[in-house]
């Protein structure tokens, strides 16, 4: 029995909602690009101060990407509890261990202080922050999508996909300031530690505006509904992981091939770009810093606008017009940073950023609408998060090591093109899913059943 439609909410409530899924978004995302960021500045030289800078540098890349080993771990609980308990629960919770993990790295003592123990704590509060991001993505895009309409799904849904822009511009328009008004050598013994710390406010402010927003009413009626199947039939419900893997094994796998070019380009663009700048074509750190902080702004905006066309045209078409565009850019990305011009490294910042916004934008709506209700947050997030260990976790670590090894940025382009024609493979697979309404809990528009277990009762009888 499919549930009677919701209607939608009104206006100022939807808004609110957006709001709420965007701000904790972005304190979020603030928390994990400023890991990127400072590993390529700073941490090789404050906890790993014996490797020579090349390597420095890996080693430090290389605690960024523990962070995203620990996101599928982080989908798995939260998307099981997500679609057990609900959703605004399971968002309050990782934006406390992401907040409590980033203001940590803030007080941790560096390698010249306690030697080995120092990045040994570090990664495991890095591993803390990909646990909670891991469950905090699906849950922030379901709250929205299924507040909204269907008719301009696409479009609410991407707000709370520019929390990573809006985490990036905020992060590294900290950064950028304290770069640009400290000393290097005042940056690297205290500077570097102040936004940290300043997660700490952030985080009471996202909390504030999240605890106060509704659960999402299409989960509240299949919630509902499977209580009375309970009651009624004597059936358990069967746990989400298991219902996932069984009846949409399929949409996980396109899920997780649609995230490859996405999650590697935006990494190469946003976190290498640093190394690469610097390294390679000898551009200063403020310079580097300040290109991926404009184009940031451009990403914030031109989000919205892909996803409001994501309703007009499909979701299909906008994100391999993305996939299609990262792969055709990613020789001039690095052709522009090489002339060492400023306008230059801008524009390629710019322009990569701008397609892989035609991926992401729609990314929140597409994959929201591949799963049935009480499947949706752990389908949705195990589809997101286990690709970004193949993905986004090895991306500035592979990236630097082409470069070290080659010397050329031409290894790099082709890795990046690998990557699109993986997504544009696995979105031609996927059906178009704008029209599909999701406040049909069942699941029908060739979604299978939510299915049931008997109880030990009901088997007996």
């Amino acid at each position: 029995m499919a549930a009677p439609a919701s209607s939608p909410p009104a206006p100022s409530n939807l808004k609110r909602i957006v709001a709420a899924s965007l701000i904790g978004t972005t304190i979020e995302w603030y928390d994990f690009f400023l890991y990127g960021s400072a590993a390529a500045l700073v941490f090789n030289k404050l906890f790993f101060p014996e490797s020579d800078p090349l390597v420095g540098t890996l080693l430090s890349f290389l605690t960024y990407a523990v962070g995203f080993a620990a996101r599928p771990l982080g989908a798995l609980v939260f998307g099981h509890y997500g679609d057990r308990l609900g959703r605004k629960k399971l968002l309050v919770l990782s934006l406390l261990m992401m907040g409590g993990a980033t203001f940590a790295i803030g007080l941790l003592p560096t390698h010249a202080t306690v030697g080995a123990a120092a990045p040994v704590l570090l990664t495991v509060l890095r591993l803390v922050q990909g646990f909670a991001l891991g469950g905090e993505w699906g849950g922030a895009v379901l709250l929205v999508s299924e507040h909204g309409d269907a008719e301009r799904r696409g479009f609410w849904a991407s707000w709370p996909q520019t929390g990573a822009p809006a985490g990036q511009l905020l992060a590294t328009g900290v950064l950028s300031a304290l770069t640009a008004l400290l000393s290097d050598s005042a940056f690297g013994t205290w500077g570097w530690r102040i936004p940290f710390l300043l997660s700490g406010v952030l985080v009471l402010i996202g909390l504030w505006i999240r605890l106060s927003v509704d659960e999402s009413p299409v989960f509240k009626a299949a919630l509902a509904q499977a209580e009375e199947r309970r009651s009624a039939a004597g059936a358990a419900e069967r746990m989400p992981l298991v219902a996932v893997l069984r009846h949409h094994w399929r949409d996980v796998l396109i899920a997780m091939g649609a995230r490859m070019a996405e999650n590697i380009s935006y990494y190469v663009i946003t976190a290498f770009v640093l190394v690469y700048a610097t390294t390679a074509a000898d551009l200063s750190k403020q310079t580097a810093l300040n290109a991926v902080l404009i184009a940031s702004a451009v990403h914030f905006v031109v989000i919205p606008m892909w996803g409001a066309l994501s309703d007009r045209v499909g979701r299909k078409p906008v994100y391999l017009a993305g996939a299609v565009g990262v792969g055709l850019w990613t020789f001039p990305f690095f052709a522009l940073i090489d002339t060492r011009s400023f306008g230059n490294v801008l524009l390629a910042v710019t322009v990569g950023l701008v397609f892989h916004g035609a991926m992401y934008a729609p990314q929140a709506a597409f994959f929201s609408e591949m799963f049935a209700t009480r499947m949706r947050y752990s389908g949705a997030s195990i589809g997101a998060q286990f690709s970004s260990v193949a993905a986004g976790a090895p991306a500035p670590l592979i990236a630097t090591a082409l470069l070290a090894d080659f010397d050329s940025s031409t290894p790099i382009s082709l890795y990046v093109i690998a990557a699109a024609l993986i997504t544009l493979l696995a979105v031609s697979c996927a059906r178009e899913t704008r029209h599909r309404d999701l406040t049909d809990i069942e699941g029908t528009d060739g979604a299978p059943k939510t299915p049931v277990v008997p109880s030990a009762d009901a088997r007996t009888a």
